[in-house]
């Protein structure tokens, strides 16, 4: 992808938040929302404007709204507006669980990645790649 990506970081936890959008400013805009909430909100709204994100980073512990009901919530926007699956945003769950449930469940959601925090940006950046969103 040649184009500045807009990065939606979804974490509750203010160094965990600071850490991705310190790694990511490099690639593009980085907007925050600190619960599932106010992520679902801005998600629609950059639909709506025709400005999508490019990459969701989610985190599964958060107050309000989880992760895993926040990653299914974007997941029945993008059905709604017609994006075909696989088509849309790409959503990386950036989390500290590392059980198996948590991570099955993510991807039977359809999350395109799973991180374990702390997340190091050699594997971030594998990631990226491997997805399509750096050269």
């Amino acid at each position: 992808m040649d184009k500045a990506l807009k990065i939606l970081i979804v974490e509750d936890d203010f160094t965990s938040r600071v850490m991705l959008q310190e790694a990511m400013n490099r690639y593009g805009v980085c907007h925050v929302a600190t619960n599932g909430l106010e992520a679902v909100v801005a998600f629609q709204d950059a639909l709506q404007n025709n400005t999508p994100y490019h990459l969701v980073f989610l985190d599964i512990l958060m107050p309000e709204m989880d992760g895993q009901e926040t990653l299914k919530r974007i997941r029945t926007i993008e059905e709604e507006a017609g994006i075909l699956v696989g088509r849309g945003t790409k959503i990386i769950m950036a989390t500290g669980h590392t059980d198996s449930k948590n991570i099955m469940e993510s991807f039977n959601e359809m999350c395109d990645a799973y991180l374990v925090k702390p997340i190091h940006v050699d594997k971030l950046n594998r990631e990226l790649k491997a997805l399509g969103l750096i050269a």
